[in-house]
């Protein structure tokens, strides 16, 4: 399984045979620091990042990210949900904003594929929320795998955009509270 953090930021989590893959440095998971795979035309070299990189993936698939992509395209300022909201309701200008955000998190994700090939993709996060990512996912992710045939389901983490918070809680390890 790979958790796949979709907010303000963009992280991730692997687990393998239940367990948590921490990696010998404590960073497996923070894919959000790999550059956009096959950029297009626009795209490289890519927004600057908080990090000192450019490109990451965290400049073009958070949702301040999405945001600012349709409102470089359009000059309106919605946020994500809205946007995809727009684009069900025949906007097509969200419609291409939605498509470019979707491409983008499927390049990145078949990345994941090629290197762990999960069995399934838990999204959290704010944008986790939008429902329009479940059904597109799985045919752009397989578009852009490095196999014939490949399957893996897109689920919405257990409690929403506060499993995050709820994960943190868990990991808790000082004083209960009064």
């Amino acid at each position: 399984m790979f958790g796949v953090i979709l907010g303000t930021g963009v992280g991730g989590g692997l687990v393998l045979g239940g367990r948590l893959v921490e990696g010998a440095n404590a960073i497996a998971g923070e894919w959000g620091h790999i550059p956009l795979p096959w950029p297009g035309d626009g795209e490289h070299p890519g927004p600057a990042c908080w990090c000192g990189q450019r490109n990451c993936l965290e400049t073009w698939i958070s949702g301040p990210a999405f945001r600012r992509n349709h409102r470089e395209a359009t000059g309106r300022d919605l946020a994500p949900d809205r946007i995809a909201e727009a684009a069900r309701a025949g906007d097509r200008d969200a419609a291409a904003a939605l498509d470019r955000y979707v491409d983008r998190l499927a390049r990145g994700l078949a990345v994941i594929c090629n290197v762990v090939d999960p069995e399934v993709f838990v999204l959290g996060g704010g944008v986790s929320n939008i429902p329009d990512l479940y059904d597109r996912l799985p045919a752009a992710v397989a578009a852009r795998v490095f196999s014939d045939r490949w399957q893996a389901r897109f689920v919405p983490a257990q409690w929403g955009d506060s499993s995050g918070v709820r994960g943190a809680a868990w990991l808790w390890d000082g004083p209960s509270p009064p």
